[in-house]
């Protein structure tokens, strides 16, 4: 069993709780079934008020524990290059940052990019149609997704620059032939995206190996579209979180050490 100092007193209020949070995310990833053994992150970043004017930090997991083995204190605090800036015992995955580096890069409001290597993500991807408008979750999705083609796999930062131009000002996006990730202004809000984004795929999956589908019409689905542009609180990530957090402390306590 992994024993690891708590940082609760070396470390900002407002970093504490952001540690806290993202810790209850990548637990409650694992309780879902999202993870891929060591495999994916969950980025945070940090605000100016803790990282400083103009500077751009985030908190990250330590590459090789199990998504289920995060604590707020094995997070680890690096730069835009993946360096770490504090001391820590633990392996960081440069290669696995470039993706969330450029997408923190391209979206500075993005508190929170989530990405996933599940089975029915990665199937959708997969499909030459994508996102198919045959449910209602679909329809939240779609108000807000984008695509970038597979160039293998993501460590080289000449993808960036391409990878920043299809996400655009979009939340949801489908890497194709690789997987899902969301964008948040918070950790929570990026985590509700994901769920939305998984049961769609999931959904998808289910649907096709019955029979004729039936499509939702265009209307509707602009209509979600244009309603999720004007409202402010996205899918409405922090009502479901402290339900979530309850879930997590049950199923899965001391992430929050």
């Amino acid at each position: 069993m992994l024993t690891i100092p708590s940082l609760q007193g070396s470390v900002s209020p407002e970093e504490w709780q952001l540690r806290c949070d993202l810790a209850a995310c990548y637990r409650l990833v694992a309780l879902y079934g999202w993870s891929d053994l060591v495999f994916t992150h969950i980025s945070a970043k940090l605000p100016e008020s803790v990282s400083g004017p103009g500077e751009h930090h985030f908190l990250i997991n330590p590459y090789g524990l199990m998504f289920d083995e995060i604590t707020a204190s094995s997070l680890i605090k690096v730069d835009m290059l993946c360096n770490k800036l504090h001391d820590s015992p633990f392996l960081v995955n440069p290669a696995g940052f470039v993706i969330h580096s450029a997408v923190h890069e391209a979206r500075p409001e993005a508190g929170c990019v989530l990405h996933t290597h599940t089975r029915a993500g990665v199937a959708v991807s997969a499909q030459k149609g994508g996102v198919l408008p045959i449910s209602q979750q679909s329809t939240f999705v779609l108000g807000s997704l984008a695509y970038h083609e597979y160039e293998g796999v993501a460590f080289r930062d000449e993808e960036k620059p391409r990878l920043q131009a299809d996400l655009g000002d979009a939340n949801f996006l489908m890497l194709r032939n690789h997987g899902l990730l969301t964008v948040g202004k918070t950790i929570a809000d990026a985590f509700l995206s994901m769920y939305t984004f998984e049961n769609t795929c999931r959904i998808q999956i289910d649907a096709q190996a019955g029979g004729e589908l039936t499509q939702v019409n265009p209307q509707i689905v602009s209509g979600v579209a244009q309603a999720m542009r004007v409202q402010t609180g996205g899918l409405g990530g922090a009502f479901a979180w402290p339900a979530l957090l309850r879930k997590v402390q049950r199923d899965l306590p001391g992430y929050d050490s």
